[in-house]
């Protein structure tokens, strides 16, 4: 998963960090089910009447979107265990993107750091799960971008270690998800520990984010490591027990991840983004997930899918 900004997040109105601390909360507590490839949820949506942009032709299931997806990121997608149905932006967004064409969605629940091979053995028609933009995943899928984030190093409230960014982890236990940017970005920094005579970061890796993050709570690592969305989330989600640590650095572009060579769905995919982003709707759902505005895209005229 790729990085996300946010200095200032915008304000989450009571009712609304309520209703997703309640949501989230419960993510926690009840680990999302579901094996790699199994079902996470089917956003119960209804294809519109007149799609105004052809459908792809070699789906999965005919008349229905299928998406990887890892729910235990959010805001970006996580799974409400009161209903059992996928939520979060990318979850609105990718619904948004199927019903342009006319499309139901069924979203799988993921393994992150499987989820691009799944997608090439066409286990899921696209992915969207806060995949960061990288020459690695380039090389194995193509990516429309849709989304910016940084990475932020998540703490106790009080900083009581004094970090000012992974390179202070020496010697010290830090959680972060298989498969992300951030356990690379983690590793990296252990070797720089070790070649200059200190001791190697001690790496607690989960597949879940929502189990990283429950390290913290437990204070079984000092610091976790994740993409800056995820970190303003669990900061508002848990008033008084976190800070973040340092700044947010490696801002890159997230992109909905689609099988190389296909064409129809990528042609599909980018056409209704772009008319997502062109009459408003991206924008509303930016202000519903109260998502930082640094983080949105820009669509230029030469926006393209990086291949």
């Amino acid at each position: 998963m790729l990085s996300r900004f946010s200095d200032a997040p915008s304000k989450r109105a009571p009712l609304g960090l309520l209703f997703l601390s309640l949501l989230v909360g419960l993510s926690l507590l009840v680990a999302a089910c579901g094996s790699n490839g199994g079902t996470a949820a089917t956003t119960g949506t209804t294809p519109t009447a007149k799609p105004s942009i052809a459908a792809p032709t070699d789906l999965i299931t005919a008349g229905t979107l299928t998406v990887g997806s890892d729910t235990t990121y959010p805001p970006q997608e996580f799974v409400d265990t009161a209903t059992g149905q996928a939520t979060g932006f990318d979850i609105d967004l990718i619904t948004e993107i199927a019903q342009r064409m006319g499309l139901k969605v069924d979203v799988k629940k993921a393994n992150f750091n499987t989820i691009i091979d799944d997608l090439n053995a066409k286990r899921y028609d696209v992915v969207i799960s806060a995949v960061t933009i990288n020459d690695e995943r380039k090389q194995k899928a193509e990516l429309i971008p849709y989304f910016n984030a940084g990475q932020s190093l998540l703490v106790q409230k009080g900083n009581p270690e004094q970090f000012k960014s992974i390179k202070d982890l020496c010697g010290k236990t830090a959680g972060v998800q298989d498969g992300t940017v951030e356990l690379d970005a983690l590793n990296a920094a252990s070797k720089d520990c070790t070649a200059a005579g200190k001791q190697a970061i001690h790496l607690t890796v989960l597949k879940d984010q929502t189990d990283v993050i429950q390290l913290l709570l437990n204070k079984r690592v000092v610091a976790t490591y994740q993409d800056s969305p995820v970190t303003d989330y669990y900061l508002k989600l848990n008033p008084g027990q976190f800070e973040v640590a340092g700044s947010i650095v490696n801002a890159a572009p997230e992109g909905i991840a689609l099988r190389k060579g296909d064409s129809s769905m990528i042609d599909a995919v980018q056409a209704a983004f772009k008319a997502i982003k062109a009459d408003g709707s991206y924008d509303k759902l930016f202000a519903k997930w109260q998502l930082n505005p640094v983080q949105k895209i820009a669509l230029t005229a030469d926006s393209k899918v990086y291949a």
